[in-house]
């Protein structure tokens, strides 16, 4: 705002030293042209009477040619003013030139004024020298004061401009600083709204309007807390409910005497303990109450492989540097094991490594599965989303896996990509900011 108004402030200084300028010279023009036609037309008349130029008229004078010379440059629109002038008063004039030219020291004039003023004259003045050709083809000629140096109408522009913006802009600049500032408390608390950490009221500031806005926001804050409270206390319950009948169901079945049946129930009871969980940490996710810890991501990554190795699967890991990172390690390892498992179910084995550039840093999933289309990779990290087409039914697993990596991962700051392996696979990479 403030800079557009000085945009338009400039230009309408511009504009309206242009219009200066312009008036300026046609008073100087008038200033000039008024005095010298009336002695023109009075020297004439004398002359046309047969009577000599009269004593008053110092700077006038009769000559056989014009005192203009070729070389100097001529004022025509001073000529064209004069000409206009000699004709509304009825005085027929020949050629007419005019041309400035500076003061020298043998001036007459200086002689009667003070010597710092004369040699401003010096300096800055000129004389607009006239001549009027007579039909004699005699010349009148007459010298007035001209000013030959306009340089203090710049300064009066310039002056003029710092007192405008002097007057308009640092009032603006405060009216708009003043509700710029809470304005941007404002949004810094916004992006930076975290639930469930101690949260700060934005003090309230500005004009009433700015203020009503941060009270608004201040309340909808406690209103979005006090819900997503209400939510975590709805979800324990619920995982409380249903694990409470499904370990009891976990007992019963050891009462079956088929151990075909009871192996089979025993896995439908893990693969719902497993689903159970995997919800609840997707509706968790946005609240974790893990804090974010410094940790070594090699060795996170290559405690999650050992794991999956003591359980005899086929996940090798490629030895990383150290790297510290800020990160949750309990929900980064719960992304990697996602990743991890997704791979071993549709490939049977898996590759890991870590790799460190100097702005990020990359946890690289390979296996040699089916892999997946390339237009449907963004469709797999939706909720409760399978491809059929590749992935079926035995391979367990309701679509949450992906999901819940990457609303992990993004939570962290990073994100997770997927591609096609050369040779058949899949990749998937998870890339974190360092």
């Amino acid at each position: 705002m403030a800079l557009l108004i000085a945009v338009a402030l400039f230009f309408a200084q511009a504009i309206n030293f242009t219009l200066f300028l312009h008036d300026r010279r046609q008073a100087r023009i008038e200033q000039a042209t008024g005095p010298a036609v009336a002695r023109i037309v009075d020297a004439e008349e004398r002359l046309t009477a047969g009577r000599r130029l009269g004593t008053q008229n110092r700077r006038l004078r009769l000559v056989a040619t014009s005192p203009i010379r070729i070389d100097d440059t001529r004022r025509p629109e001073i000529e064209q003013a004069l000409r206009g002038a000699l004709h509304d008063v009825g005085m027929k004039a020949g050629r007419i030139e005019t041309q400035v030219i500076p003061l020298t020291r043998d001036n007459p004039r200086l002689r009667f004024i003070r010597p710092e003023r004369a040699e401003r004259m010096l300096r800055d003045g000129g004389e607009l020298v006239i001549a009027v050709e007579r039909p004699d083809h005699r010349w009148l000629a007459l010298n007035l004061p001209w000013s030959r140096n306009d340089s203090w109408l710049l300064w009066r522009l310039v002056a003029q401009t710092l007192v405008l913006y002097a007057v308009v802009l640092i009032p603006l600049l405060w009216a708009g600083r003043r509700i710029s500032r809470p304005l941007q408390s404002l949004a810094h608390a916004a992006r930076s709204f975290v639930p469930g950490e101690v949260d700060i009221p934005v003090a309230e500031g500005g004009p009433q309007d700015v203020r009503d806005t941060i009270i608004a926001f201040n309340a909808l804050r406690l209103r979005v807390t006090a819900m997503l409270d209400e939510k975590d206390r709805m979800l324990g319950a619920i995982g409380h409910d249903l694990r409470t009948p499904l370990a009891a169901l976990r007992v019963r079945i050891e009462s079956v005497e088929d151990d075909t049946d009871r192996e089979k129930m025993a896995e439908t009871i893990a693969e719902m303990n497993s689903t159970l969980d995997d919800i609840l940490s997707l509706a968790r996710l946005g609240r974790p109450s893990e804090p974010p810890t410094e940790v070594d991501l090699a060795a996170l990554v290559d405690a999650v492989v050992e794991d999956f190795r003591d359980l005899g699967s086929d996940v090798v890991f490629e030895e990383a540097e150290r790297l510290r990172m800020r990160l949750r390690p309990g929900l980064m390892r719960r992304a990697v094991r996602n990743l991890i498992e997704n791979a071993l179910k549709y490939a049977g084995s898996a590759e890991v490594m870590v790799k460190a550039s100097p702005r990020a840093v990359e946890i690289v999933v390979c296996d040699r599965g089916p892999g997946i289309p390339a237009e449907r990779f963004e469709d797999v990290f939706d909720a409760f989303t399978r491809l059929e087409t590749s992935r079926n039914r035995g391979t367990g697993g309701i679509g949450l896996g992906l999901a819940l990596a990457r609303s992990i991962v993004r939570d962290a700051g990073g994100d997770i990509s997927l591609e096609n392996r050369a040779g058949g696979g899949l990749v998937a990479r998870i890339t974190l900011p360092r």
